[in-house]
């Protein structure tokens, strides 16, 4: 299990992380999740994983993430069944972890399969307390009337949308339009894939919530993730404590 983190711009902090999975096999070393999720939907492996993925994510978010929120990919096989909700309920209660801290996140093939099943399972782990959020957005063929008619908390704009940034005006149109399609349904914004300064600037620009990438931070194990965040919190009280004897000069 790694941790990517979610900055956030208003906190100018990290506020939430990613659970991620990896594959470290013991000859061909470290895999990926796209070249082994899909055979574990396959043969049915899909289920435990993701149980581990929820319950480990749960308590490491309750012991020793302290005020962040954790975000867990579902796979569209699991969101086939209502027995998510009860997997769900079942991570939250043997960690005790406020549910407001958990984020489930969806792609829009997870509901295309039977749309009306679908809204009513995300209903459900709405009633759990925890938040919903639309991952990939834009990718796929019906983001908008999903936007209205389900309900999700916040969307992650896909990383193809932000290659192009800054330096492509059609790529800054594209994502500064999805931004302001996203706030109007006043949902939460991530953009994903951030790995230059440009992009992250330009972003901000646009009033962008949060972003992810290689720029803030590749996924971490947990103790390394505790490590950079303790450090981070270090240099923004410096930068604090440096601005209040500035000020405190200029007077």
């Amino acid at each position: 299990m790694v941790y990517q983190p979610r900055y956030g711009h208003d906190s100018s902090r990290i506020i939430a992380v990613e659970a991620l999975v990896r594959w470290d096999h013991p000859e061909l070393g470290l895999i990926m999740p796209d070249q082994f999720i899909s055979l574990a939907e396959e043969t049915g492996l899909i289920i435990p994983l993701s149980d581990w993925v929820l319950k480990t994510a749960c308590r490491d978010a309750q012991q020793s993430l302290h005020g962040l929120s954790v975000s867990v990919n579902i796979s569209a096989v699991e969101f086939q069944s209502w027995q998510v909700v009860e997997r769900i309920k079942d991570a939250l209660q043997m960690s005790q972890l406020d549910p407001s801290r958990l984020e489930i996140e969806i792609t829009e093939n997870a509901t295309l399969w039977n749309p009306e099943n679908s809204l009513e399972i995300m209903l459900a782990l709405k009633k759990l307390g925890v938040k919903l959020l639309m991952d990939d957005f834009g990718t796929g063929y019906s983001s908008l009337s999903y936007l209205r008619n389900f309900p999700f908390d916040g969307i992650k704009l896909d990383k193809s949308f932000i290659d192009g940034m800054p330096e492509s005006d059609s790529a800054n149109t594209i994502v500064e339009n999805i931004i302001g399609l996203g706030k109007a349904f006043s949902l939460s914004i991530t953009a994903e894939g951030v790995e230059t300064e440009g992009q992250l600037q330009k972003l901000m620009m646009m009033e962008c919530d949060e972003t992810q990438g290689y720029l803030i931070s590749r996924p971490l194990s947990l103790t390394a993730l505790q490590q950079q965040i303790a450090a981070l919190d270090s240099a923004a009280q410096e930068r604090a404590g440096h601005n209040i004897r500035s000020s405190a000069g200029s007077s």
